[in-house]
């Protein structure tokens, strides 16, 4: 995508679990430098803590953070996103990006923080970024150009798959890959305690389960095939597929798959308010 991150400061304001995931993902990668990070959090005694864990510049002044950073990651809960853009606004330049990852806050609601127009991108990544397997969806607001989506795009494309969309799918996004990663669990979950109950090992079965849902998955995204072809070549006639496909439709796991996306999608438009 043309954008290097190698000599680019970041700074993550509100380093809580996506954004010490990021954060140490992008380290771990060497794709980020020590020196080249920074970080705050609310407490001293949780900076000091993270500081020694990563290894970088953690505080709780967001104003220092961000001093010459190229890229400021905005990982704050939602209901703060305010407060903490008014906090910078005065200090915030339109050579600096900034990327919001949190959920249901339009790139509007930040621009309007500040007096200039700041380039702003709206990111909605998930926690699999950890391992190199996220999902993140990208969206940029009104003063962002097709290089700073580039350059987020690039970012979040270290960890993981990226997707540009309307802003206006944020919201759906949030329900489906953002919190999805939790319904997958119990459905791991699940069919390892299947496995259990059937009488194989714990570990076994919670194997089987992981390595057949990654399988799953992988086949799909590298053939670009329906879901319900790749259904119907598992299904052979009269064999036992056909029948545990019954027990899961008789149980409407599509239906409340389904309705759980819907709902997580209306809370997320509520989040910022």
């Amino acid at each position: 995508m043309g954008f290097d991150i190698s000599g680019k400061r970041i700074a993550v304001l509100g380093a809580g679990k996506i954004g010490v995931i990021l954060l140490q993902a992008l380290l771990e990668r060497a794709m980020l430098s020590p020196d080249l990070a920074c970080a705050t959090v609310a407490h001293p005694e949780r900076a000091r803590a993270l500081s020694e864990k990563l290894n970088v510049c953690v505080g709780t002044d967001n104003v220092s953070a961000i001093g010459d950073a190229s890229i400021i990651l905005v990982c704050v809960k939602p209901q703060v996103v305010q407060e903490v853009m008014q906090e910078i606004s005065a200090h915030v330049s339109p050579d600096q990006l900034v990327i919001s990852v949190a959920a249901s806050v339009p790139t509007a609601l930040i621009e309007k923080s500040f007096s200039s127009g700041i380039p702003v991108v709206r990111a909605m990544p998930n926690t699999p970024c950890a391992v190199g397997y996220g999902m993140t969806a990208l969206c940029k607001g009104k003063f962002a150009e097709q290089r700073h989506l580039d350059s987020a795009a690039a970012l979040f494309g270290m960890v993981g798959r990226t997707v540009v969309v309307d802003e206006k799918h944020m919201d759906a996004v949030t329900g489906l890959s953002a919190s999805g990663p939790a319904y997958i669990y119990i459905i791991l979950e699940s069919l390892a305690e299947a496995g259990v109950k059937v009488g194989l090992p714990r570990d076994v079965a919670t194997l089987l389960a992981a390595q057949t849902t990654m399988g799953a998955a992988k086949v799909v995204l590298e053939t670009g095939d329906h879901p319900a072809l790749l259904k119907d070549a598992v299904t052979t006639p009269a064999g036992c597929t056909v029948d545990g496909i019954m027990e899961l439709e008789e149980g409407k796991l599509r239906v409340t798959l389904i309705k759980a996306v819907v709902k997580a999608t209306q809370r997320a438009k509520e989040l910022a308010y």
